[in-house]
């Protein structure tokens, strides 16, 4: 009995002992959590510092998604004998010097995705890798400060394709206006005074006009989140049909020494570049019977930044 009764004190101490050691490591443990909260929330602060300071600010991230299959006598599917793939990349890139009287700020967007199904049965089918979504913007902005939030400012912007027909269409605008910066990271741009010049091999459907350019950028990085917002509209004064709108986000969540998840979504809505996909099936499109839908691609996979 006294084995017993010694036995179970024993076990009561043992657990007693645990738990009080368990509640003092917890009580450690949120000591510490609290300590490295205010450490990161000085080193957010001395980042902010640093990134106010004059001079070049560049960055870079991009997403890389990837999916190889194959199958052999399988053939609970239309085409039992196949291999398919589909490969993506995205990349966003920056390029800003801030200095006290002007700014000029440089950014690149590029996403390019291949596609392809090669039935093993037949002959006749492309076993290659094919293009499907294909974007590449290019933007340079030159602004003279006439105070912190305001300034004078010239933009340049050339969008295309690489992968297939390149600079077909492609647009260059180049106009001249007003920036307005709101917040650290945000730029307005307002032009009224924009040239929108078209580039294609269809001169009926793709025309050059004079027009408004509007372009708001967010380009922001925190810790381990990039984030990246583009909004560029051109507004013809000649005809509304040759205006058009372009909209990408991009997002990417650092893990694990550069390494991550990464989301692209984009909008886009052209007239002539609708006009001139319905002509090549009906001769007899105009922009008055254009069913004009908004266009859209999107991208997620690996994410990778420096």
């Amino acid at each position: 009995m006294k084995k017993v009764i010694f036995a179970a004190v024993a076990m009561f101490a043992m657990t007693y002992t645990n738990a009080q050691t368990i509640d003092e490591l917890k009580a450690e443990q949120g000591v510490k959590k609290d300590s490295v909260a205010a450490i990161q929330g000085r080193v957010d602060a001395l980042q902010g510092q640093i990134d106010a300071f004059p001079g070049w600010k560049k960055g870079i991230f991009g997403t890389i998604g990837a999916n190889l299959s194959g199958s052999k006598n399988w053939y609970s599917q239309g085409t039992p004998n196949n291999s398919s793939g589909n490969i993506g990349i995205g990349v966003n890139g920056f390029a800003n010097l801030d200095q006290d009287k002007y700014f000029w700020r440089n950014s690149l967007n590029v996403n390019a995705q291949w596609v392809k199904l090669d039935n093993k049965d037949i002959d006749t089918d492309n076993e290659d890798f094919n293009g499907t979504t294909d974007v590449f913007n290019v933007t340079s902005l030159y602004g003279y400060k006439l105070s912190d939030k305001f300034a004078i400012s010239a933009l340049g912007e050339y969008r295309t394709s690489i992968i297939n027909n390149f600079n077909d269409p492609g647009y260059l605008d180049v106009g001249v206006g007003a920036t307005w910066t709101p917040i650290t990271d945000m730029v307005v741009v307002i032009h009224p005074l924009n040239y929108n010049f078209v580039f294609a091999d269809n001169d009926a459907v793709y025309e050059s006009s004079l027009g408004a350019k509007i372009v708001v950028d967010y380009t922001k990085q925190l810790g381990a989140v990039n984030f990246k917002t583009n909004f560029s509209t051109f507004q013809s004064y000649s005809d509304g049909n040759l205006s058009n709108w372009t909209w990408i986000n991009s997002f990417g969540y650092t893990l694990w020494k550069g390494i991550g998840l990464g989301f692209e979504f984009g909008l886009r809505n052209n007239k002539q570049e609708g006009l001139a996909n319905a002509l090549a099936t009906d001769t007899n499109a105009t922009f008055d019977s254009l069913d004009n839908k908004p266009q859209s691609y999107w991208l997620f996979g690996l994410n990778y930044s420096l």
